[in-house]
């Protein structure tokens, strides 16, 4: 069905004469409204706007104004001022219908339960990660949004997509490593696609070395996992498994899980303890990470962003490209933007301008050197609420060519241990 765009009330009368009476206080025996869908722009009385959620809302006080009309002072009031108005703060017109004996459905106004926005704290939402599930991936998501309802995919793209295409309601992805480092296919997908940043969460990683129930270590000819988590524990597989190959695979858990399913007996994996518990392998070591300080930063993301506030910390994601020509003073110049206003900067990305890859320098006489262009990705410890982080922008904006907020969140501040043994 076609969007609504404007809402077309008629009130009925089977009395012609009535129809040109003002509303009086006598209480008429009957009253319809009729509620359509138009084209074209209407506009409510009192200068109530025609977007969807207004739309809702004068509808749920038009039912309300024709409920109180037989029930004074009842639920209809209530109703009513649940949704901000009063039965008296729009001059709906209503005019008298007579009673016939045909018999009209009861009015049946909006409850809040239909006007209330989208969960917030993760109760029912779905949130789309990539990976299968036991992944490091899916922790995150139950850590950012507890309670939801987890959405494997099997590629980044198809999370972002996911979202995009209402599938979804939030996703859930990294973007940064303390040991393997910046993910770089995420920032990509950041810029070409629109979803907001809304919140960051930050997981320990404790891989385990996986195998089927009965297999010893010294039987394993082959370690399989996700590239990262195999040069996360590189140096632990070379004194656990010295003469097994390593191969690499597009998941952790899917290493496990393709353990499980084709019965290898001379296979590993490295992957979570949640992995084995859902594949049902057994754990041959505990804790192989090389650096116990080993952690990943994913990002929470969603259609719409969050109003910016003041009262905790907050943490702003943009990315802009530098003014042509400019060389290499634009940064100089962006940065020193944040610092003369003391704005931490936590973190600064470079990635090649994928639709102007080179920028030609120089003339005819010296010749022509051709240089990368490139976009960057900084992440900066204030909110976009504060007077001084708009400043900075407003400053920044003058040097580059393109500029874009990703996001103004609040700061994963939940305490962690560089030696817990929690699965992540």
């Amino acid at each position: 069905m076609q969007a609504a765009t404007s809402c077309d009330l008629k009130f009925r009368s089977t009395n012609p004469t009535a129809r040109n009476k003002c509303f009086s206080h006598a209480i008429p025996k009957r009253v319809a409204v009729t509620c359509g869908y138009r084209s074209e722009s209407f506009s409510f009385p009192n200068g109530v706007s025609v977007s969807r959620s207004d739309w809702q809302s004068s509808c749920a006080i038009l039912s309300s104004k024709v409920a109180s009309v037989e029930n004074p002072g009842g639920l209809a009031d209530k109703i009513a001022a649940v949704n901000g108005h009063t039965n008296g703060s729009v001059n709906l017109g209503l005019v008298a219908v007579e009673s016939t004996n045909r018999k009209l459905a009861p009015v049946q106004p909006l409850t809040i339960t239909d006007l209330s926005p989208a969960p917030l704290h993760g109760s029912s939402l779905r949130v789309a990660y990539q990976g299968v599930p036991g992944a490091y991936s899916e922790a995150a998501a139950g850590k950012a949004y507890p309670n939801c309802d987890a959405i494997p995919c099997d590629q980044f793209d198809v999370a972002f997509q996911a979202v995009e295409l209402w599938i979804a309601d939030r996703a859930v992805l990294p973007v940064e490593n303390s040991l393997g480092g910046s993910i770089h296919r995420n920032y990509d997908l950041l810029l070409r696609h629109r979803l907001h940043i809304v919140g960051e969460v930050q997981i320990p990683v404790h891989h385990c070395l996986l195998a089927l129930p009965g297999v010893r270590t010294d039987c394993v000819s082959r370690v399989i996992s996700h590239p990262q988590a195999l040069a996360q524990t590189e140096h632990s597989l070379d004194v656990l498994t010295p003469h097994a190959a390593r191969e690499a695979f597009h998941d952790t858990a899917a290493a496990a899980e393709y353990i499980a399913a084709n019965d290898l007996h001379d296979t590993a994996a490295v992957a979570s303890a949640r992995a084995a518990e859902l594949y049902n392998l057994q754990i041959l070591a505990d804790g192989i990470q090389d650096d116990p300080g080993n952690v990943t930063r994913f990002l929470m993301l969603a259609r719409e962003p969050i109003i910016p506030r003041t009262d905790r910390p907050f943490k702003t994601s943009i990315v802009f490209a530098a003014q042509e020509h400019k060389g290499t003073s634009v940064l100089f110049k962006v940065l020193s933007a944040f610092a003369f206003r003391d704005i931490s900067l936590t973190k600064i990305e470079s990635r090649p301008h994928h639709n102007r890859p080179l920028r030609v320098v120089g003339d005819g006489s010296f010749g022509t050197s051709k240089n990368f262009e490139y976009m960057f990705y900084v992440d900066f410890e204030a909110s976009m609420a504060e007077p001084r982080a708009q400043n900075a922008l407003a400053e920044v904006q003058e040097y580059t060519s393109f500029l874009r907020v990703l996001g103004s969140y609040p700061m994963d501040m939940t305490p962690w241990s560089m030696t817990s043994t929690e699965d992540a």
